[in-house]
């Protein structure tokens, strides 16, 4: 009796221990294995969609990368930000930081519907969103990683939360103020952060550099002086300009390396957010670092993307599978 009871308590504190674990970062449900045996072609089906659509237009490796940021960092990753605006709802698709930027939206469906027809009301939206990043890294040479599984959809969306997001224009002490409250640490951000090694930012991110920095009548002296020109001649200071696309990484474009770093190192660091990087001694120790180190770079990044992965997820009878991801069943 005195051995049963141990055993239950010794049980109590297991879950209890998990649920305070969990309650910021990682759900115990969430299983390596979770759809072998009820998708086992998941993986197959996720990569040809994200192949497919990459082929098509390069810059979607990078959109898709970022959908799965602005979901995971919106209420936890539930797939809240593929839902369409309601009659009675307003989604996040319209929040200022996903407002006529944020795309593959039609990825994400395709690859659903796909999902549907050999594994019907199986795979949640949410897990397709955290297998498509993964795949948009790795098919732009990248790096591999496992991704636990089992997340459900959320029921709800928030355009107000949306627009909290991390922006570009926000100081290094705000941003790492909002991936800390996610259960996120300083080298998350530095890391995530080189994830702008692909994909393009339009001009109206970042032109406050190139002319008035901080009301200064002068550019950002952070900025190198031949990039400064370059940016000044794609992007005038003219409202027709804000929409242009330049690249985050005009080096390697559309390649998952580790050069952004090393642009970062060279004071040529497109966003006012990504260069900050190098104005605080602890995370410019980590930018030096990894533009030296690829291989550690790639390693931090998958362990980083785990991490997002599993802020605030949805598990067990929580939420649902949606059978279409824009909209609550």
């Amino acid at each position: 009796m005195e051995q049963q009871r141990q055993s239950s308590s010794r049980l109590s504190f297991l879950h209890l221990s998990c649920v305070i674990f969990l309650s910021t970062l990682v759900s115990c449900q969430l299983d390596y294995k979770y759809y072998d045996h009820t998708c086992p072609n998941l993986t197959r089906i996720v990569r040809y969609g994200v192949w497919s659509a990459i082929s098509n237009d390069t810059r979607m490796a990078a959109s898709l990368l970022r959908l799965h940021f602005h979901d995971c960092f919106v209420n936890g990753c539930d797939g809240s930000v593929l839902l369409d605006d309601t009659s009675t709802t307003k989604g996040e698709k319209n929040a200022f930081p996903n407002r006529n930027s944020a795309r593959g939206f039609e990825v994400i469906d395709a690859i659903k519907v796909n999902l549907e027809k050999v594994c019907p009301a199986t795979v949640s939206c949410t897990d397709i969103l955290t297998l498509v990043a993964r795949e948009a890294v790795f098919l732009g040479g990248g790096p591999f990683w496992a991704v636990p599984l089992g997340r459900r959809d959320g029921l709800t969306a928030s355009e107000s939360e949306a627009n909290n997001l991390p922006s570009p224009f926000e100081p290094l002490e705000n941003i790492t103020a909002k991936f800390t409250a996610r259960g996120l640490d300083l080298k998350d951000v530095v890391v995530l952060s080189g994830g702008h090694t692909i994909g393009f930012a339009q001009c109206l991110s970042f032109k406050n550099r190139l002319f008035d920095f901080s009301g200064s009548g002068k550019p950002d002296p952070t900025l190198d002086a031949s990039l400064l020109q370059s940016l000044q001649s794609t992007c005038p200071s003219q409202a027709d300009s804000d929409t242009k696309l330049v690249a985050l990484d005009s080096v390697t474009t559309n390649k998952f390396d580790n050069i952004y770093f090393q642009n970062l190192v060279n004071k040529s660091g497109l966003l006012q957010s990504d260069q900050a990087l190098m104005g605080d001694n602890r995370t410019a120790a980590m930018v030096q670092y990894y533009s030296k180190y690829p291989y550690f770079f790639s390693k931090d990044f998958g362990a980083s993307m785990v991490k997002m992965a599993n802020i605030g997820v949805l598990t067990g009878q929580d939420g649902e599978i949606r059978k279409n991801c824009r909209v609550v069943n």
